[in-house]
């Protein structure tokens, strides 16, 4: 079997401050319905900064493997592409990355408007988080970089 791998060099890749490997690209946002539809990229074989998931987000796997690691780095979970997944809102951390490619995933963030991610230091504090105004915010920024 063939690894075909997504041509994404149209996509207007963005970046989250100082956070590596990770890439992001908003789709559209839906405020009234309180709809995000985004497409990460992680690195392949990295890990991205440790957070937690506030929201509903339902995902599915374009490119890659989709890798969930444990707070302490263990893997938790791989999703192969083509994979579909609906997440409720969990205090669970997990960090997550690509596996032997650049994974690329889109990610659909519903029904909250107020805080969707936490993220975390290794000693599970909070450092920040990532609200609904945040992806407007991230999204008109990113419209007018086109």
């Amino acid at each position: 079997m063939t690894n075909h791998i997504f041509d994404d060099t149209n996509i207007n890749w963005q970046t989250l401050g100082d956070f590596e490997h990770l890439h992001y690209a908003i789709l559209d946002i839906d405020e009234y319905s309180k709809i995000i539809d985004v497409i990460f990229k992680f690195a392949a074989n990295r890990q991205i900064l440790l957070h937690r998931h506030k929201a509903l987000n339902k995902t599915f796997v374009i490119q890659g493997e989709h890798r969930l690691y444990h707070a302490d780095g263990g893997l938790k979970e791989a999703r192969a592409v083509g994979s579909y997944t609906s997440s409720l809102p969990s205090d669970d951390p997990h960090r997550e990355g690509g596996g032997d490619v650049d994974v690329i995933v889109f990610f659909s963030i519903r029904g909250s408007d107020g805080v969707l991610y936490e993220i975390l230091d290794d000693d599970l504090n909070i450092i920040g988080t990532l609200a609904m105004q945040d992806f407007v915010n991230l999204y008109k920024d990113q419209i007018q970089q086109q």
